[in-house]
């Protein structure tokens, strides 16, 4: 049997609400050679009939059942299994172009130097909405500058070399919900990065996707890859090629101080909360944000705190509570004036809610 141009990966874990329309868009592609690597992670959701379903009626399609065992063991295992030159990531809520494999290899084709090639996607909801076009940078030197402090692709979107996988050893345990980050800072260390101005993929957002009891580990796993990337520039030890789990402890000891942590924690949930509220969760969006605001904080800065007062306000304004809103609102006036802007300030002096300047 012919070997496959491109491995297409996926890992299930209980995704069957979105499941069969993401299969559809990989199996209805415009370029045909791929074999399309699923592994079951132990749902116990419909997830498995349906996938064993797809695999009776397409020989591309090869399913793995196993117990439990995370996403980056399955990812690991998936990607060990590809058969293809390149692999291509997808995940089980999110809709693939249908020229994205198209389009991806022939670009990796035309660009040896290329390790890893991410594209542009289409923000959907949970109901399938677009809520907007995003794209990262395009050329090598960009994103390096981007990945010095945020991960510049799509993690469903990249295609990669099989053998670029290989050599950097695949995604390190430790990194919980930040693993694809890591895999590209280090492989950045080796070979040349790129990404398509094109849409590749409609990526859906929804609540599912990162809890915030995720997102305390995730921060973790994005401050220690790029910590680790720092050190490894400076021809240091990569401590976290030997850690099991990433702690704060892990992080001080890499050299991050609790200070950064903290606030690196706080903006990342704020921007989780903006997200659920474009995609229309406002009330999943209003919950995380007062379980955030009720941390003890030591070094998260005065703004931060203001801002997520206005953006509590701004919520409760969406359920029409507009009591709590305006609460909230003069919460955050209090704390930061300025952060109400110029509109609303001298309707909140009129009423004596804030000091003029």
């Amino acid at each position: 049997m012919t070997k496959p141009t491109v491995s297409v990966v996926m890992s299930v874990f209980n995704g069957d609400r979105f499941l069969r329309e993401a299969i559809d868009s990989i199996l209805n592609q415009s370029f045909g050679g791929f074999e399309f690597v699923i592994i079951d992670d132990g749902s116990n959701d419909s997830s498995a009939s349906i996938l064993d379903d797809y695999q009776g009626r397409d020989v591309r399609t090869k399913v793995y059942h196993q117990p439990h065992k995370g996403l980056i063991e399955s990812l690991n295992r998936g990607c060990r299994l590809a058969q293809g030159k390149y692999i291509a990531r997808m995940d089980a809520d999110d809709v693939a172009s249908r020229d994205r494999l198209m389009v991806q290899i022939d670009f990796m084709e035309a660009h040896p130097q290329v390790g890893v090639l991410g594209g542009a996607v289409e923000w959907i909801n949970a109901k399938g909405r677009p809520l907007g076009i995003y794209r990262n940078p395009a050329e090598d030197r960009q994103i390096r500058a981007e990945l010095l402090y945020r991960c510049a692709f799509w993690h469903p979107t990249v295609m990669l070399r099989e053998h670029v996988f290989r050599c950097t050893g695949g995604y390190r345990t430790a990194a919980v919900d930040a693993e694809d980050y890591d895999l590209w800072l280090r492989i950045a260390d080796h070979f040349q990065l790129a990404n398509l101005e094109d849409i590749v993929l409609k990526y859906r957002i929804h609540p599912q996707q990162v809890s915030m009891r995720k997102r305390t580990q995730q921060t973790l796993g994005i401050l220690a890859a790029q910590r680790s990337a720092a050190l490894r520039q400076k021809g240091q030890e990569d401590v976290f090629d030997s850690a099991e789990i990433i702690t704060p402890e892990l992080l001080a000891e890499l050299g991050v101080e609790e200070s950064t942590y903290e606030r690196a924690l706080v903006s990342d949930s704020r921007r989780w909360i903006r997200q659920m509220n474009l995609a229309g969760e406002t009330s999943v969006a209003l919950n995380t944000a007062v379980e955030l605001l009720r941390g003890n904080w030591t070094h998260v800065e005065e703004w931060q705190i203001a801002d997520l007062r206005l953006t509590i306000a701004g919520l409760h304004w969406k359920r029409g509570e507009y009591s709590q809103c305006i609460r909230s609102a003069v919460q955050a006036a209090r704390m930061r004036p300025k952060v109400l802007g110029r509109p609303l300030r001298p309707w909140l002096q009129k009423l004596g809610l804030i000091q003029a300047d």
